[in-house]
């Protein structure tokens, strides 16, 4: 998907971004600070989380926040500490990006390990389940917000948890859209972002060459666009970032 963001297209905005040490959750970090975004940078590594706070700050983009935690153990309490924190220290809450994810292991259904499966659903369906509702609120709260889900195609053998948490928060992504469009203004999309240079897609496909994925600086026009103000009735959708 091509896009030419305007260069103050998220000014003002606070945008928070889970996964945001590295890769995909990295790029838009940094993408939508260059777009004027103060940027909450959550992720369970503080130095990384450190390095791109570091980055943006350098860039002379506007100064980030940090904010660790860790999905896998994560509580309810957890998140609503959190979005007690983001409205004292914000008042308000214009984009979600839920990007963290598990990949698990490539394991037959008939031999997957119990305690895996239970580790993948919690950061990849039930952490943006129980974020997503505690932030609501606070989402809400705004004009032209939006909430995106990073989301996958993989259906096929030996995907396991990770395969099923991707089609599930596809489903909750278009009935969270259908529920908000005749309530409220918050977009709610997801992103397919294809095969992109990551932690993630290297361990997914040990035998690939990353120089040869595409860098996940090159994908950013789709998150750029679905949390701006030119995706205005854009909701329920699910978007390639590479065609």
């Amino acid at each position: 998907m091509q896009y030419l963001a305007p260069i103050d297209l998220l000014h003002d905005k606070t945008i928070l971004i889970t996964g945001a040490g590295d890769g995909i959750g990295k790029a838009t970090a940094r993408a939508f600070a260059s777009h004027g975004a103060t940027v909450v940078l959550l992720g369970r590594t503080i130095h990384k989380l450190e390095q791109v706070y570091d980055e943006i700050i350098h860039a002379g983009s506007p100064e980030p926040a940090i904010y660790p935690m860790n999905l896998e153990g994560a509580a309810p309490k957890d998140y609503q500490d959190l979005a007690t924190t983001l409205e004292d220290q914000f008042g308000a809450l214009h984009g979600l990006l839920h990007n963290a994810a598990n990949l698990g292991a490539s394991t037959p259904m008939a031999l997957y390990d119990i305690e895996l499966w239970y580790k993948v659903m919690q950061v990849n369906l039930n952490a943006p389940f129980v974020m997503t509702q505690a932030l609501l609120p606070l989402i809400s709260k705004t004009p032209e917000s939006s909430i995106l889900f990073t989301v996958d195609d993989k259906s096929s053998a030996y995907w396991g948890a990770y395969g099923v948490s991707k089609a599930a928060i596809t489903g909750f992504m278009q009935i969270l859209a259908d529920e908000l469009d005749s309530e409220n203004p918050v977009k709610v999309n997801a992103i397919n972002p294809g095969p992109t240079q990551s932690a993630l897609r290297m361990r997914a496909y040990p035998g690939e060459n990353p120089n040869e994925m595409t860098p996940p600086e090159a994908i950013m026009s789709a998150y750029l666009y679905l949390m701006g103000r030119d995706s205005k009735g854009e909701t329920g959708k699910v978007f390639m970032a590479q065609e």
